[in-house]
């Protein structure tokens, strides 16, 4: 497996198992990869129920994945079942899977029998739960993904938490707060970071068939590692913008935040670099495909010669008008950092119109800096994405503001939605797109806890109240697969 820190259940050979896992149990049996299971003559499965695990479970030493296939339809109650300090979940195959702490089973199940049912959550509520009146079950069952990060708030005598979905169940006691996870038809688990390794400023994009990512890559010989995706999590190499036969004569170096768009019938890649005069410039360069080759503009798109020009991105409005925004460094030269936008001529390869500037950095919490921006069009509003604050540190944090028009007014909501937690470091510099169950998702980055690399975290945004919330994120623990 490339990256041993994710958990969704993908193509892992031998991994397959049919016996009942759990905390101690005898798995003398493990099948070979060219042996099956369960199922017929041939070794083909009747059917098969894939079960994957929460990053709590105590998985047995011999055990090398995350998941189990058992060939059958297997079933959970959603019941978690203490014993001292670990819980388990008792399964309809009588697997029983233990788990650390008290109330903290996490089950995927997936399955390819009669009766699969499209991503449906259970959350299962512990003793404590202070039950509503006229609710008869100890759980509830809702459509699609709800995760909780395991808070808890005590209000005395009580505690409460708050869901993914914005539910808010009490219990007796204080921090007393206590449920299971199941998830069904949801396509598995997977455990932020979803790239282990550096990839700063990721611009993610869905091409038509697959994700595609391009990162930071500053003074690299090949400028803007590219990685695919199916699913958002599982991330595969696939060359750079600018291998280093191909990069631009017009920069010297230190490429940043390269965005991928179509445009039209080609794809053009949208950057930062640094122009032979010593000024940072946003450059543009066209493909036929979002993986190249890519054949640079020659010039700058956006070249200031008295102020670093950064950070673009490319959107279109509801009628189909294309716009670059992008970031004036002046916090290099002591000055605020206003986001600009502007339209573009119909191939995206030169500013048309009157520059706007959209917002300032005039928030104590943004401090010196606004930056990254990534607009989105929904529900007669634009949503201008942003980081604030330092990079490099703890301050560096996502806001957003909205207008009814592309180019503004804009408004603050205020505080930051994403900001440094969960062991994540300065989290921002964000794309937005739509997953393949049809949620929106925020594609990041964030300082690893060692402070060496800064990773690309995934995390589900929620729209309540007409303002996009990342509720929950940073992401440390398993979460239903995009």
């Amino acid at each position: 497996m490339k990256n041993p820190s994710l958990i969704p259940a993908l193509a892992l050979l031998g991994a397959v198992s049919v016996f009942a896992p759990g905390c101690g149990d005898e798995r003398s049996d493990v099948p070979l990869p060219d042996e099956a299971p369960v199922g017929t003559a041939s070794g083909a499965l009747a059917c098969s129920t894939r079960i994957t695990y929460g990053d709590r479970w105590i998985r047995p030493s011999t055990h090398p994945a995350q998941y189990d296939i058992a060939g059958e339809l297997v079933t959970w109650d959603g019941r978690c079942i203490n014993e001292g300090t670990n819980s388990y979940a008792l399964l309809s195959n009588g697997w029983k899977p233990y788990f650390t702490g008290n109330n903290a089973c996490v089950l995927a199940l997936d399955t390819d029998c009669a009766g699969a049912t499209a991503c449906t959550t259970r959350v299962t509520y512990s003793a404590t739960w202070l039950r509503p009146s006229g609710h008869t079950a100890q759980y509830d069952d809702v459509g699609g993904r709800v995760f909780w990060d395991r808070g808890c708030t005590n209000e005395s005598p009580n505690s409460y938490t708050v869901l993914s979905n914005g539910w808010k169940p009490y219990f007796s006691g204080l921090n007393a707060c206590g449920l299971s996870l199941r998830y069904t038809g949801c396509g598995g688990l997977y455990q932020n970071p979803v790239v282990p390794v550096d990839c700063a400023d990721p611009g993610v994009i869905h091409d038509g068939t697959k994700y595609v990512a391009a990162c930071t890559s500053g003074g690299a010989a090949n400028a803007f590692g590219l990685r695919t995706s199916p699913d958002l999590v599982t991330w595969t190499s696939a060359g750079s913008i600018f291998p280093s036969a191909r990069k631009p004569t017009w920069a010297t170096g230190d490429f940043w935040a390269p965005e991928i768009h179509k445009v039209g019938t080609r794809f053009i890649a949208y950057y930062t670099a640094r122009h032979t005069d010593g000024k940072l410039s946003i450059g543009a360069a066209t493909a036929d495909s979002a993986l190249g080759p890519y054949t640079d503009l020659g010039r700058p798109l956006v070249h200031d010669a008295g102020m670093g020009m950064i950070d673009a991105t490319f959107f279109r409005d509801t009628a189909g008008v294309p716009y670059l925004v992008w970031k004036a460094d002046g916090n290099a030269v002591g000055q605020q950092t206003p986001l600009y936008g502007q339209t573009l001529s119909a191939d995206g390869l030169s500013l048309t119109g009157t520059r706007r500037t959209l917002m300032t950095n005039n928030l104590a919490w943004e401090g010196g800096v606004v930056e990254a921006p990534w607009v989105v069009a929904r529900g007669g509003y634009y949503y201008l994405f942003y980081s604030g604050n330092a990079y490099y540190n703890s301050t560096y944090a996502v806001g957003v503001a909205r207008a009814t028009s592309p180019l503004g007014p804009y408004t603050k909501l205020g505080a930051p939605i994403l900001t440094t937690g969960g062991g994540w470091v300065g989290p921002g510099h964000n794309s937005v797109v739509t997953g393949p169950g049809g949620d929106t998702y925020m594609v990041y980055h964030a300082w690893n806890s060692a402070h060496t690399a800064r990773v690309m975290l995934v995390d589900a945004i929620t729209w309540p109240n007409g303002w996009p919330a990342v509720p929950e994120a940073p992401s440390i623990s398993s979460r239903p697969m995009p």
